[in-house]
């Protein structure tokens, strides 16, 4: 399997959930390299900006900025590797996140049944943007789905990033939650939008403000709080930022 590549192991650690429904709980992530989307203000740039691609960033505008050698942000390992490295920790929590983690859900599969096999109390999330379709033995497999469409403040056209059949189909799966990155009004317009097209329960509909820093996140927080309050929706925050800032690996 293809994992984000961090010092010189792969992107596998320890710490607690900061965004969506689970925020706050203890979990081990497993950081997936590639992506099949692309939008310009991504944290995880490195799992798909790599030479050669023609992607835009904002952080081209910064000189020391270039885009990634995929050798060295990258290292493949096995799921029987990968289970090793996420038994050395005590929490039974696993969040599998990208890049996008369903363009490898078949390795997935075997990581889950090989963790089950040891404990079956693993329970695991999945990060998706719901431009693959989950299987049906994926699905069986997981616990939670959060599931985080793109808007249009991501960069790219919407036929790239709304795949219509995925979201009809996460929209009736219990296990799923939305979670939408917003910053303005129109998001918020795009945001009803994608809600009523696709009947997303409002209950399973979070909020959560754009930003690096908890300056950034606080500059439209209580925006969005307000807005969730008025249409039943859930306001997330980003606790990881607020703790450690834009930093990796925590």
């Amino acid at each position: 399997m293809k994992l984000a590549r961090l010092n010189k192991g792969p992107e596998i650690f320890h710490t607690i959930q900061g965004e969506g429904v689970s925020a706050g709980l203890p979990a081990t992530f497993i950081r997936a390299s590639r992506c099949n989307l692309h939008c310009r203000w991504c944290d995880t740039d490195y799992t798909w900006n790599f030479e050669g691609t023609p992607w835009t960033h904002d952080f081209d505008a910064q000189a020391n900025y270039r885009k990634y050698r995929k050798s060295e942000v990258t290292i493949e390992l096995d799921p029987a590797q990968i289970a090793e490295h996420v038994l050395k920790y005590p929490t039974r929590r696993v969040v599998l996140t990208g890049g996008e983690p369903l363009l490898q859900q078949q390795g997935w599969i075997e990581l889950i049944q090989l963790l089950r096999q040891t404990d079956p109390a693993f329970f695991f999330e999945v990060e998706t943007n719901a431009t693959r379709m989950p299987s049906a033995e994926f699905s069986d497999a997981v616990n939670q789905f959060n599931v985080s469409p793109k808007l249009a403040n991501s960069g790219m056209d919407e036929a790239i990033r709304i795949m219509p059949d995925v979201l009809q189909h996460l929209a009736t799966n219990p296990k799923a939650w939305f979670k939408f990155v917003a910053t303005s009004s129109a998001d918020l317009e795009e945001i009803e939008l994608l809600a009523k097209r696709f009947a997303l329960p409002p209950g399973r509909v979070l909020l959560m403000p754009e930003g690096r820093t908890s300056a950034e996140l606080d500059r439209h927080g209580s925006k969005l709080a307000a807005a969730a309050l008025a249409r039943g929706w859930r306001y997330c925050d980003r606790l990881h930022v607020r703790l450690w800032g834009d930093k990796r690996g925590v």
